[in-house]
């Protein structure tokens, strides 16, 4: 997940990702008509059929580089593929992650919106324990290793705010064999000190790089199996 270069072809894709971000949490978080409403479905459902007429898209094998890149330098803001859930900067999904190496640490720091509110006022507990995969996954750029979730474990300590700067913080604790222990916290870097919001705790199996490659499309993503348990 080292920092990949964006193709001029490419820009769109990213300025249609944020257009879809940002009327995403327009929606949720603010009144509209039911005429307006019926008329954003329609132009969407039809822009969606549009869309749908193209040929399937298929990762780009770059992304899963089969040479050993370079580490990150300390201080460089990483990215990974753009599509990605979370970190994505095209991605429908994503939440605008701005992610930088700290040393041995991973911090990713980004505001929640209306479109991932829980309850009332706080953010859904699932955004935060995807944020936690997500962030997690490039310490694994740190420590030059491809690998696949096994295990995540979040604890809540306080409501995650929206509307906020916060921080995600992630770190390698132990390597053992093919199992790496990642952990790391949420915090709220807008009070004094900072508040501790959430701890994240995640257990990865390391693979081979051709494994991950093997899996570049949803339909062969189905038929690999589960990553592997180690006594």
């Amino acid at each position: 997940m080292s920092i990949l270069p964006v193709a001029a072809e490419d820009e769109q894709r990213l300025r249609a990702g944020r257009s879809i971000r940002r009327l995403g949490h327009a929606f949720v978080g603010h009144e509209a008509t039911p005429e307006r409403v019926a008329e954003l479905a329609d132009a969407l459902d039809g822009l969606t059929e549009g869309l749908l007429a193209g040929a399937p898209r298929r990762r780009a094998d770059e992304t899963f580089p089969r040479e050993e890149r370079p580490p990150v330098a300390d201080g460089a803001r990483m990215l990974s593929y753009d599509d990605r859930p979370f970190s994505g900067r095209s991605s429908p999904w994503g939440i605008d992650l701005a992610v930088h190496r700290r040393g041995d640490e991973i911090e990713a720091r980004f505001s929640l919106d209306a479109a991932h509110e829980g309850a009332p006022g706080r953010s859904h507990g699932g955004i935060v324990a995807g944020m936690f995969d997500d962030v997690f996954g490039f310490v694994l750029d740190i420590v030059q290793q491809s690998a696949f979730t096994g295990e995540l474990k979040v604890r809540y300590v306080a409501p995650t705010p929206l509307h906020r700067e916060l921080a995600c913080r992630g770190r390698l604790r132990e390597r053992v064999g093919r199992k790496l222990w990642i952990e790391g916290e949420l915090v709220d870097t807008t009070v004094e000190p900072e508040q501790v919001v959430a701890r994240g705790e995640g257990l990865f199996i390391a693979v081979d790089v051709e494994q991950m490659v093997a899996g570049a499309t949803s339909r062969e993503t189905a038929r690999l199996p589960a990553p592997p348990d180690e006594d």
